[in-house]
């Protein structure tokens, strides 16, 4: 019997990595903050905490770290993502699923978790689907890999809630057309019949108390009227998000994000006005209609007006690289690199409303921060420790030994299985989505079978 590993599966550690004081030295250090980036400085991380960054600092059995070279950030923050949800995010059948919540299914065991620490992701909000115009309840995770699912989830954290406009929510590509909404009109109408139904609801509490029968889904509704959630809103089309603006003036609540928004460079100015944060992709484009105006310059237009501006992943592979993206807006737009940095730190932290936490390397905020081999907006940076409350959780050397032990445990495997054959044995497939017996004859081709696998993957 092999050690248990946390998490139990692939890339899972024999013992959890353990908190301690480190002292990194002599690093490019992007604090972020007023002091902007400072060449040959220390960063002392201490008790979870950066407890203090300077020259020339010093710690009693810190474990010190050589940053010569190299260059320290604060831990890339997603705005907009759906690994770790297990049963799918997705729960599009009704127009209205604010009553159910991602905290519910978040898998611990995704492999992504590990993937995109790797990138120097250290926090992600987790999103319900954009299937119908208000979804469900998302979770703020910290990527703790080896945790359970609850010591995952960003303790103190507000509430959001996942909107969506477009195509995807009145059925453009896909459904029967079975449920209402069917067109962008019937998007709008759903808004105005669900926060309407809430005002009632609140009214209907305060006369009668606890007599009302308790409804979680517009619990949930009343909870943004009165500031206690906030919305982030799939969104790509100048006129549907003058639609939402208008009906949030109208019903009196806040729009916080609109996330994706494509066309966020046509209504910039409105959402200056409004104090409404934009999440973008940094040059995603003409993957379906209503993006067709979609230009790469978007991020640079919205953030030169003044909008909170991010840039977000909604996929596995793309928050692996977040830093690249946000790179790519140095490259269209000549973004000056501390404020492209940003996109994907700071101001993502500023729109999920936890910069007093993460985003910024600063003395007491949470120690979640990243050591890259190069500039981090260079795509020739790598990750080479990504520290999480001042646990290392991802470490670049420490992953190569452990790609050698599987690869020694894969061999190990072919072995026993090679020797069966010559024994004339039969051995049961270990991997795909359903086992089936190979015979002796066989064996040879699932091995190379496995290979092609590992290559195309």
């Amino acid at each position: 019997m092999g050690p248990v590993i946390y998490p139990f599966s692939a890339f899972g550690n024999t013992e959890l990595p353990k908190q301690e004081t480190v002292l990194i030295k002599n690093g490019t250090v992007w604090t972020n903050e007023k002091d902007g980036i400072l060449q040959n400085a220390d960063v002392l991380l201490e008790n979870g905490k950066i407890k203090a960054i300077g020259k020339n600092l010093s710690a009693s059995g810190a474990k010190v770290i050589d940053a010569t070279g190299k260059h320290v950030t604060a831990g890339i923050i997603d705005e907009h993502s759906h690994i770790a949800g297990s049963g799918g995010i997705n729960e599009g059948a009704q127009s209205v699923s604010a009553e159910v919540r991602v905290a519910d299914i978040i898998n611990s065991e995704d492999v992504n978790i590990y993937r995109q620490l790797a990138g120097g992701v250290t926090t992600s909000h987790i999103l319900h689907g954009s299937a119908n115009p208000i979804g469900g309840q998302s979770q703020l995770i910290k990527l703790r890999w080896g945790k359970s699912p609850e010591e995952l989830k960003f303790a103190g954290a507000d509430g959001f809630i996942k909107f969506a406009l477009g195509e995807n929510v009145k059925q453009s590509n896909f459904g029967t057309g079975a449920r209402f909404p069917v067109t962008r009109m019937g998007v709008e109408q759903t808004f105005v019949d669900e926060f309407t139904r809430a005002k009632e609801y609140e009214k209907a509490i305060s006369v009668k108390g606890n007599s009302v029968r308790k409804d979680l889904e517009l619990d949930a509704i009343v909870e943004i009227l009165n500031n206690k959630r906030f919305i982030t809103c799939h969104s790509y089309v100048q006129s549907e998000i003058n639609m939402l603006i208008h009906v949030a003036d109208s019903l009196g609540f806040k729009i916080n994000t609109f996330t994706h928004i494509l066309e966020g460079y046509k209504v910039a100015d409105k959402m200056k006005a409004h104090g409404i944060a934009g999440s973008t992709f940094s040059d995603w484009w003409a993957y379906k209609n209503e993006v067709a105006e979609a230009i790469p310059y978007n991020g640079k237009i919205m953030h030169n007006v003044g909008v909170t501006t991010a840039f977000n992943s909604d996929d596995a592979e793309m928050a692996r690289h977040l830093n690249q993206e946000a790179g790519k807006s140095v490259l269209y737009g000549n973004v000056p690199e501390e404020d492209a940095l940003k996109f994907v730190t700071l101001n993502p932290a500023r729109m999920l409303h936890i910069d007093d936490k993460v985003g910024s390397l600063k003395a007491g905020k949470d120690a979640d921060v990243v050591i890259w081999t190069a500039n981090p907006l260079s795509i020739y940076a790598r990750a080479e420790k990504t520290f999480v409350d001042g646990i290392a959780y991802w470490d670049l050397d420490k992953d190569m030994q452990v790609i050698k032990t599987q690869q020694a445990e894969k061999a190990r495997l072919i072995q026993k299985m090679l020797e069966s054959k010559s024994k004339g044995g039969r051995t049961q497939r270990p991997l795909g989505d359903a086992p089936r017996l190979y015979n002796c004859e066989t064996l040879e081709n699932y091995s190379a079978e496995l290979t092609e696998k590992e290559h195309a993957h």
